[in-house]
């Protein structure tokens, strides 16, 4: 525009968070583009800008190349690797060559963990499953914080694998080496490791929990050999059809696995499959311990995900509900990662108030751990944490370990300057969430932050993170005199400043 150009249509912006992806703004716009272009200039669409295009030939090859390799099971490069060695090598080669993959520093492992605890923190019949699970290090200790993330590969179900496999008339002991077709001229799939089929499948690609995108189902079309079959995927793959694939596909989380026994004509080349079935994702969890507390240990805890779809169908977590599922006599290796996350390492003598409903308590626990041994040997600045759930009697997370932090100048006592304050919503007709006590507590939260305090909020990204954000900026306002405006730039200020810290999941 600065350069004299005449916008011919609006920019198009798309949501990748949208129920039906950002096709749901594409698809209308492309339309816009193609009238536009056809009032501009009508011999661009000699057609028309409505016109079909028949798709014999539209189909492209795919962007990654399969190379197998005749290899026996005593000559592959993990035949000689100690069981972790090996168990790391097959997981970073694995997702190293997938073409979805992250960044290619991450495909292996940091570390290995074991289960030793796998504790429920809810009462069976309260509505949810909360765990308490606790894991040691197995390859090498590594060094964490709290506040810090930790990474967890799922394990995916071992008959979905085999079901993939078998579906898709694939040789699981075949040796494989993935790349990208583009960088064929390069060679750099000669260093790659080759892997077993089954492998690359079970590490990197997600069969039996995530939806596929639209593109899967208009690639499987051209691979329909039923006619009823090719018109349902076209029609799926179509602006026109696009509500219907919603309720088909992300409404039911319909897994790929799923799609593919639902159109049982399509045989599909395994390159597309690689492309286009979404990637196995790590899962991110924030820790709920102190390795001061606990040197050897990580701990998390995990809300065990399950749900009905529309079509009354039972779904569940990968992830969580993997490691609901593991006994820790059993000794599986859990392959995780380390990292950052939102909630920076508080000093011992930082004031904090803490906002943790649900399992957004879990990075308070490590803090109040931590704090807890700091107090011994040196002051400490007060906490004050306001805690969030349903009933008192059924999920009420770590009761006792809060109860206890704040009794006897417990770092969580009034006598210290901090205080613990519940919200049970559902105890009484009226609701009552962790904003309704934080303006109990009003005078005390602004005689914290006019100390210097720290804010930290963690838990459910729908409403709460702004509700909460809303009661401090009512806190502010009423105690400080201020108009809402002001008290809204004070909480920026504070925020700016490193002071006000969320960590929301959805």
């Amino acid at each position: 525009m600065d350069l004299g150009g005449t916008t011919i249509v609006e920019r198009g912006l798309g949501d990748d968070q949208h129920p039906s992806g950002y096709e749901a703004s594409l698809d209308p716009w492309l339309s816009s583009l193609w009238r536009m272009l056809n009032m501009v200039k009508p011999e661009f669409l000699p057609n028309g800008p409505d016109v079909v295009i028949q798709d014999t030939v539209l189909i492209d090859q795919p962007k990654v190349r399969i190379t197998y390799h005749n290899i026996a099971n005593d000559e592959s490069h993990f035949s000689s690797a100690s069981d972790l060695t090996c168990l790391n090598m097959q997981i970073g080669s694995a997702r190293s060559m997938h073409p979805g993959k992250s960044s290619s520093d991450r495909s292996r492992p940091g570390c290995f963990l074991k289960m030793v605890k796998n504790l429920p923190l809810t009462r069976s019949n309260c509505g949810k499953d909360v765990r308490h699970f606790e894991f040691e290090f197995v390859s090498h200790v590594l060094k964490y914080e709290t506040g810090d993330v930790l990474e967890v590969l799922p394990g995916q179900d071992s008959a979905a694998v085999d079901a993939f496999i078998r579906r898709c008339n694939l040789d699981p002991d075949s040796f494989i080496t993935v790349s990208l077709r583009e960088m064929d001229d390069h060679n750099t799939h000669d260093s790659r490791i080759p892997v077993k089929l089954r492998t690359f499948v079970e590490f990197s690609m997600d069969v039996a929990s995530a939806s596929p995108r639209r593109y899967l189902f208009e690639v499987m079309s051209f691979f329909a050999t039923a006619e009823h079959e090719r018109e349902r995927l076209k029609y799926f793959a179509s602006p026109e059809g696009r509500d219907d694939l919603y309720q088909y596909n992300q409404k039911e989380r319909r897994t790929v696995l799923e799609v593919l026994e639902d159109f049982p004509s399509v045989q599909m080349p395994f390159e597309w499959l690689v492309q286009l079935v979404p990637p196995l994702k790590p899962r991110a969890f924030s820790i709920s311990s102190s390795q001061s507390a606990h040197p050897n240990q990580v701990h998390l805890t995990v809300n065990v995900v399950s749900w009905t779809t529309p079509y009354k169908r039972k779904k569940k977590g990968l992830c969580s509900s993997w490691l609901a599922a593991l006994d820790p006599c059993d000794g599986i290796h859990v392959p995780t990662w380390f990292h950052k996350g939102l909630l920076p390492t508080p000093s011992p003598s930082l004031p904090l108030i803490l906002v943790g409903p649900g399992t957004g308590c879990a990075p308070f626990r490590g803090f109040i751990e931590e704090r807890a041994l700091q107090s011994r040997t040196n002051s400490t600045a007060p906490i004050i944490f306001f805690f969030g759930c349903w009933n008192e009697d059924g999920d009420f997370l770590y009761r006792d370990f809060w109860l206890s932090h704040s009794q006897n100048k417990g770092v969580l006592s009034e006598a210290k300057g901090g205080g613990f304050y519940v919200a049970f919503s559902r105890d009484q007709p009226q609701k009552v969430y962790v904003q309704h006590k934080m303006r109990e507590q009003s005078q005390r939260i602004w005689n914290l932050l006019a100390e210097g305090a720290a804010v930290y909020i963690a838990g459910s990204s729908t409403k709460m993170p702004a509700d909460v954000t809303s009661a401090f900026e009512e806190i502010v306002s009423y105690e400080n005199e201020v108009s809402a405006e002001d008290a809204v730039r004070w909480i920026r200020a504070l925020e700016k400043c490193g002071k006000f810290h969320i960590e929301a999941w959805s």
